[in-house]
């Protein structure tokens, strides 16, 4: 279900056929989805989300609807850290939408809801591209323990499992395990690793990319330093690190992710505000959405990139040229392999809503 743009079908190896969440995409090519595999998804999410829709949920059981249903209705999207600005985006959506269908149960309400979150978190949705750049470089961000390394290793399985030859850089320095951590992955993986005991990050990031273009691959994957926002001096360096991917590849990175914990609720549309600021975010990874009762800020993250003239329609370059909005590529929903996967705008919202 990984949805990839190759400009050459690449042979796949025998034991992809094994791999879920794997759908290469060429001019030529199209892999469909097994029904199956996204149903078993589906109930991994809803099960996920089980803590934000139960309150959500219970808004409409009641018989009619009325000013009451409207302010349970935002104090549950409210707990669900969905956030004032788009609590009140959606409620008057609602409202909207209530009033022009002349809905009279409640029940019929919630069906109503889901589809006001949807068209909010339609832009979010876009898949990850790979193929139209050789190789394309993907610069990952991220606070530490948001499962960022992790999810690393689980985007270079499905990418090595789909033919891609990928290339990991241990450019997270400053964590005395992340370099093991990431040689573990590679292992597992059959692909190599680029790393420097006590190295630079920059200097580390800059040789992978080198030996990226040298050796053929398709992917260069870099894993940098975990920091907080407010670290001003370290998300400089990250600001060096991705200005010399440049000098390796003119153009790159050709994605900068960021992995955002979905536990922290609001702190986590302050993480994508702070990290979009510095390197210009090209997507998100939203991880540990099982047993969270905060789902919500994904409408947050949204509204956010509305109103920054990122996901409103009309686009707004700026920066360099980051145009549109900036998409959920990926999220995640606990520690196993096939629990990580493509954002479905509809989807999420359905889970979302219980």
């Amino acid at each position: 279900m990984f949805s990839f743009f190759k400009k050459k079908a690449p042979s796949v190896a025998p034991e992809a056929a094994n791999l879920e969440a794997v759908n290469v995409i060429a001019p030529d090519v199209a892999t469909p989805v097994p029904a199956g595999q996204r149903k078993s998804w589906l109930d991994k999410l809803r099960s996920g989300l089980r803590k934000t829709g139960s309150g959500i949920a219970q808004v409409f059981t009641g018989t009619q609807i009325d000013d009451a249903l409207y302010e349970d209705l935002e104090s549950a999207l409210l707990m669900a850290d969905a956030g004032v600005k788009a609590t009140e985006y959606l409620l008057a959506d609602l409202k909207r939408r209530v009033k022009e269908g002349r809905v009279t149960e409640p029940s019929a309400v919630k069906a109503l809801l889901a589809d006001a979150v949807t068209d909010l978190l339609q832009p979010l949705q876009r898949p990850l591209t790979v193929g139209e750049h050789t190789p394309t470089v993907i610069m990952v961000v991220g606070v530490n323990g948001a499962g960022k390394t992790t999810s690393i290793g689980k985007l270079t399985r499905h990418l090595a499992g789909s033919g891609q030859k990928v290339l990991l850089a241990a450019a997270d320095t400053f964590r005395a395990a992340a370099k093991e951590q990431l040689a573990v992955w590679a292992g597992r993986n059959g692909v190599e690793i680029v790393s420097q005991d006590g190295g630079d990050p920059s200097s580390v990031t800059f040789d992978a990319v080198t030996a990226g273009k040298a050796r053929g691959c398709d992917v260069v994957i870099a894993d940098t330093a975990g920091r907080l926002p407010t670290q001003l001096h370290l998300m400089e360096e990250l600001r060096k690190v991705k200005r010399v991917i440049g000098k390796a590849q003119v153009g790159a990175p050709h994605e900068v992710l960021l992995v955002v914990d979905g536990n922290t609720g609001q702190n986590a549309l302050a993480q994508v505000k702070a990290f979009d600021d510095t390197l210009q975010l090209t997507g998100l990874i939203v991880t540990k959405l099982d047993g969270t009762a905060k789902g919500g800020v994904l409408a947050a993250i949204a509204l956010w990139a509305r109103e920054r003239g990122r996901g409103s329609g009309g686009d707004v370059a700026r920066d360099g040229g980051a145009t549109g909005p900036v998409p959920v590529y990926f999220i995640g929903v606990g520690e196993k392999l096939e629990d990580l996967e493509t954002f479905d705008a509809r989807e999420f919202a359905t889970a979302l809503l219980g």
